[in-house]
């Protein structure tokens, strides 16, 4: 009797042990196909992701199709304001903001020609600028730019104004034709003894 249970109960070790072989190699073959599955899910957003990609290049490639071939701005498809930001304060400067009022992409270089008031003489640009003036920067339709006139008022010599007109330069630095920019803001009126101009940027000037 005591044979026969040793037996039986090893008899019955190996059963389970085969059964739990057999449960392994099938957990086995179940983590594969899992595995295989993570890979075609991981394959498939490869794909979803180089389509994105795909699709972003072609974006950016027809972005880049819309400034292609811009032309200068002349100057009538755009809308010129100037404000006077921190009148009498250090950091006295007019905010130039052009807005392309256009159907087309154009371009604008370097920085604008700007006349003061009834004076005649066209600002320098400013010394403390940074480079890369000659650069073109182009507007799609409802883009923006930004220059600033910088204001020095040393005292009681100096001029006194509420308007201003600028021209576009071209690649070659020329001026086009002068036209009167718009004034907004309570502060119309300004003071100088003198004056510099920044470039055109895409981002505004001293924006504190």
């Amino acid at each position: 009797m005591r044979t026969s249970r040793i037996r039986t109960t090893a008899l019955a070790a190996v059963t389970a042990a085969l059964a739990l072989g057999l449960t392994a190699c099938g957990g086995a073959d179940g983590d594969s196909k899992a595995a295989g599955g993570d890979n075609a899910a991981g394959t498939a957003q490869s794909r979803s992701a180089s389509e994105g990609d795909g699709k972003g290049a072609a974006e950016q490639i027809e972005s880049k199709s819309t400034t292609v071939g811009a032309q200068q701005c002349r100057g009538d498809e755009l809308l010129v304001t100037a404000v006077h930001r921190f009148a009498g304060q250090q950091g006295d400067h007019l905010l130039v903001t052009a807005s392309n009022e256009g159907t087309k992409p154009c371009w604008v270089t370097s920085y604008p020609a700007v006349k003061l008031g009834d004076d005649a003489a066209v600002l320098p640009h400013s010394k403390k600028d940074n480079p890369g003036g000659d650069k073109r920067i182009t507007l799609r339709a409802g883009g923006k730019v930004y220059s600033a006139v910088n204001l020095f008022d040393y005292g009681s010599r100096h001029q006194t104004a509420q308007s201003l007109a600028i021209a576009l330069r071209g690649a070659d630095g020329h001026q086009n034709p002068y036209y009167s920019v718009v004034m907004k803001g309570e502060k119309q009126r300004f003071s100088w003894n003198e004056a510099d101009v920044l470039n055109w940027s895409t981002e505004k000037p001293y924006d504190f």
